[in-house]
């Protein structure tokens, strides 16, 4: 059993959420591999490790049970192909508790255009997005690897999608793009109508969502 599953193991898991300052923004840095090389002090507030603790780690420290493994591995999948990739995920902070947050990368690359690292961006997800949509359908996913693995939870979510003409990035952009134009937060925001500007309003509304 390798090091971060030994910990988690140890790692009573509590149903409550942690209480932290949700306009935040969770910072860390790994390498190619996902080992973390740098955690700024709101994810180490956040998460309840020492930075020491946490330097070495592989970023999967923070996994929590309840997430669905094909969700890492289509991010990771997105990551490893150069291309940045917004997720919802729940964490593990050490006390047991979790923490919601949406992911936000940039990818470093050498000269000859080899990833030597992932800059991750992660704030928090409105609760009504999580608690309506995000919960439900992760517990879905998460019956079907239990009882038919990882492949068939893959070909539930590209149905689940299919049906709703997004991926998932799309899919997760109009849930919290919803939920912040009734909360007005993006009153100003239009949505453009040509397909050929769709690409650019999903990197702005993010880079909003960022503060980037």
């Amino acid at each position: 059993m390798n090091q971060e599953n030994q910990l988690q193991n140890r790692i009573p898991v509590i149903d409550k959420e942690v209480t932290w300052d949700k306009t935040q923004v969770i910072m860390s840095k790994t390498n190619a591999f996902g080992i973390i090389e740098y955690a700024n002090e709101v994810f180490v507030d956040v998460s309840g490790y020492e930075d020491y603790e946490l330097m070495g780690q592989p970023h999967n420290i923070i996994r929590h049970p309840d997430m669905p493994k094909v969700i890492f591995k289509v991010l990771w999948e997105n990551l490893k192909a150069g291309k940045n990739f917004h997720a919802i995920v729940k964490n593990l902070a050490r006390s047991g508790r979790y923490y919601w947050v949406i992911t936000d990368f940039e990818i470093a690359k050498d000269e000859n255009g080899v990833i030597m690292n992932y800059f991750g961006r992660r704030q928090a997800v409105p609760q009504e997005v999580i608690s309506l949509h995000i919960e439900p359908l992760y517990k879905k996913l998460l019956q079907i690897e239990a009882a038919s693995g990882v492949e068939y939870s893959e070909k539930y979510l590209i149905g689940f999608l299919e049906e709703k003409k997004r991926t998932y990035v799309e899919y997760i952009k109009e849930l919290i793009y919803e939920h912040e134009k009734t909360q007005s937060k993006f009153a100003n925001y239009e949505e453009k109508e040509k397909e050929d500007e769709e690409e650019e309003e999903e990197r702005g509304f993010f880079r909003r969502l960022f503060n980037r």
